[in-house]
């Protein structure tokens, strides 16, 4: 027979260890350091009032503290300032928003026309310039 996946036959409880015998003098200056890292920590309300609750704690015989049930209460809001409210503006009564700009267009009479070299890139070619130039450079 087969074990299912992750179990296993040995017993792997872990044992409770039993608290080494420690001196008065010793579980009292533990106690202090104690309350000494609470109030660093800011945990005053984890601090112990007696040596007995102390002991009792590390013993494991003390029980918790029971909390008392506060009922919640919303602060006051923050003031706020009274401003005046200003409705912002609708479509309907803004007349237009400026005339098109006009796109530019060549008016000059050197430019003839336009040649294309080399994977679409396009050359303007003036007046005085050889459209056969162009060409022959295309095929090149």
């Amino acid at each position: 027979m087969h074990l299912v996946r992750g179990m296993s036959t040995l017993s792997t409880k872990k044992r409770r260890q039993k608290g080494k015998k420690i001196s008065a003098e010793q579980m009292e200056r533990d106690w202090k350091s104690y309350n000494k890292d609470m109030r660093r920590n800011n945990l005053h309300s984890c601090q112990f009032n007696t040596l007995q609750e102390y002991v009792d704690y590390r013993m494991g015989k003390a029980k918790p503290k029971p909390k008392e049930f506060v009922p919640y209460e919303p602060k006051e809001s923050k003031p706020t300032r009274q401003t005046k409210n200003y409705p912002s503006l609708s479509t309907e009564s803004i007349p237009g928003s400026g005339a098109k700009k006009e796109s530019p267009v060549y008016s000059g009479d050197y430019i003839v026309g336009i040649a294309t070299m080399h994977k679409s890139n396009l050359v303007p070619v003036g007046r005085g310039d050889d459209p056969k130039h162009y060409a022959a450079m295309r095929r090149n």
